[in-house]
């Protein structure tokens, strides 16, 4: 594993204001997450975890405290420049998948380069790549509808690793998919891990948190736990 800090979380605090009553949904929480770790993100309903996603993601900022994503101070940033962070060093992959219904897989996965002002060529032949990595090589020309749910989250992770962000989020991935299908899911996620990129994944489901090597585990804004995972689950199979 990779020494380099992509994640530094310094003191991080979230207070919501709601009918004048405060909300603490951070307290005080510090860690840190080098390059190529898959950490698991676990905890109840009302635990933080959620609030702590759309802090890592750029999606929220926190009240107080640092948050610090390959060396640069995102904690007050503006919602533009939030934007640009977002864009350049996150790939999100959703339970729901956010997929455009309307155009193609190939043109789906090709999205992030368009804002970061890659060429169309470069677009086409990147999407291809990812989509060849995550074993679509075939449906590509295929829209949202034409796929089943394992493949929908496979062009959803293919658009989350096409800009090769710092970090690739995920929250929930397999919350809509049956066993045999999540099992493939998280293999995909091992090989992406293996291949050098850094994943956080957001769970509340035990069985899914086993394939990370790390697993922090939040209550009432707190950091409960932080362990390595000294048996995390294998891989049923290699991509092709």
């Amino acid at each position: 594993m990779d020494n380099h800090k992509v994640i530094s979380i310094d003191h991080l605090s979230k207070v919501y204001v709601m009918g004048g009553q405060k909300l603490h949904a951070l307290r005080d929480i510090s860690f840190e997450i080098r390059k190529n770790e898959y950490v698991a993100l676990m905890g109840p309903s009302g635990s933080g975890k959620s609030t702590l996603m759309n802090i890592l993601g750029c999606l929220d900022s926190p009240t107080s405290g640092n948050y610090f994503l390959n060396g640069t101070n995102v904690s007050q940033m503006k919602d533009s420049e939030l934007a640009f962070v977002r864009n350049k060093e996150i790939g999100f992959v959703f339970q729901t998948f956010n997929l455009l219904p309307r155009i193609s897989s190939l043109d789906n996965v090709a999205i992030p380069l368009i804002y970061a002002g890659i060429s169309r060529k470069e677009r086409i032949q990147r999407a291809e790549h990812v989509l060849s990595l995550v074993g679509l090589a075939d449906r590509m020309g295929h829209k949202p509808n034409e796929l089943s749910g394992g493949q929908r989250q496979r062009v959803a992770i293919a658009r989350a690793i096409v800009n090769d962000p710092a970090i690739i989020l995920a929250d929930e991935p397999t919350g809509n998919l049956d066993t045999k299908t999540s099992i493939e899911i998280m293999d995909i996620f091992s090989e992406i891990q293996n291949d050098g990129n850094t994943v956080i994944l957001v769970t509340h489901e035990p069985d899914i948190a086993a394939y990370a090597h790390r697993i922090i585990r939040l209550r009432d804004g707190l950091i409960e736990d932080d362990r390595i995972n000294e048996h995390p689950k294998l891989m049923t199979k290699i991509l092709p």
